[in-house]
């Protein structure tokens, strides 16, 4: 659930390319690390340069209980890709690394109301669910997303997987779980076996001050950082510029989600679509990091479920593989859409 130049060059398109076959082929793929940490880190700097050379627009829409802000990068002919992003109270900057793929299609994403450039309400009864369904139907209809592509990423992989099964939207032509949120009893379950595998100190140390009731001591946040820093962001990412003063909301994080990624506490905590993903008939893409916090293993039984779905895992990475391997995300990302929008129409 955590709080992520020019065209890029032609050695790393070549190695986009070597990709696309092996991802669009199989039903569960792990993708060959291609690039060294320093080339990688380029990549993601050029790639949020791209949108700079294409038309772009931003503004603020209307939602059940204030307004969001929202920015459309391309104006290819493809299906539109609208992005979401995790939490919750995240911020959807980090998304600039989708950039290249706006080459061919609209990438849109926004802030969910109560972070980033959105509007900050005070009133904590909107942080549920249901009214980030409906501000989500809301983005939609302002921006006449009539055909759309949908990716979420953790906590906006639960939106993504609750808007499908509540809404049962129309026009929308595939899901794309990027490290998602899907039944939180399984994501605490594979958590714990996950902290299970930290060294002895660390675990005493979480044991502990959980014990205690002492979760904001130093101690304890140090502990908490050496498990984030072996499922959570692994590798190093370049920085986005776009981001800079850009806030999340530790409140909204705390009353639906909890205070670690380990521990949920808040609202979320018994929330689950597992049962409901076969529900779901569009082609389906499941990606996350070879590291992350939502394990392959399980994303793999999640697809097993599936009509349409295939996971892909991108080695080294962990949760924020978008931004720790952004070559190889995008490479996946733009087979499989290539892939959706080549099938020859129903």
């Amino acid at each position: 659930m955590s709080l992520f130049t020019h065209p890029i060059a032609r050695a790393t398109s070549a190695r986009l390319r070597a990709f696309l076959l092996p991802v669009a082929a199989g039903a569960c793929v792990v993708l060959q690390a291609c690039a060294t940490g320093r080339e990688q880190l380029a990549d993601s700097t050029a790639a949020g340069a791209v949108a700079d050379t294409l038309a772009w627009s931003e503004g603020m829409i209307d939602v059940p209980g204030g307004r969001v802000w929202y920015r459309r990068i391309g104006s290819g002919p493809g299906t539109p890709l609208l992005a979401l992003h995790g939490g919750p109270g995240g911020t959807s900057c980090r998304f600039e690394v989708l950039a290249p793929l706006a080459r061919q299609r609209p990438v849109i994403f926004y802030d969910q109301l109560g972070s980033g450039r959105s509007d900050h309400p005070s009133d904590t009864s909107l942080w549920n669910v249901s009214r980030f369904v409906a501000e989500l139907d809301a983005v939609r209809q302002a921006l006449r997303l009539e055909r759309v592509h949908l990716l979420g990423h953790s906590w906006g992989g639960a939106l993504a997987a609750e808007y499908m099964a509540a809404a049962k939207p129309a026009g929308v032509e595939s899901v794309i779980f990027s490290s998602p949120l899907i039944d939180t009893p399984r994501w605490i379950a594979d958590a714990d076996s996950l902290r299970a595998q930290l060294p002895a100190s660390i675990r005493t140390v979480l044991d502990e001050e959980e014990r205690k009731g002492t979760l904001d001591s130093p101690a304890y946040q140090a502990a908490t950082d050496s498990f984030y820093a072996r499922h959570v962001r692994r590798l190093p990412v370049a920085d986005e510029p776009r981001c800079a003063g850009v806030a999340s909301n530790d409140t909204i994080y705390r009353q639906m989600w909890g205070p670690t990624e380990f521990l949920s506490t808040g609202s979320l905590r018994q929330w689950s679509r597992a049962a409901d993903l076969d529900d779901i008939t569009q082609p389906t893409l499941f990606v996350a990091g070879e590291f992350d916090e939502a394990r392959p293993s399980t994303l793999e039984e999640f697809r097993r479920t599936m009509r349409d779905a295939q996971l892909v895992v991108i080695p080294g990475a962990a949760h924020a593989a978008m931004r720790e391997r952004p070559a190889e995300y995008l490479a996946a990302i733009d087979a499989f859409l290539t892939r959706v929008e080549r099938r020859p129409a129903p």
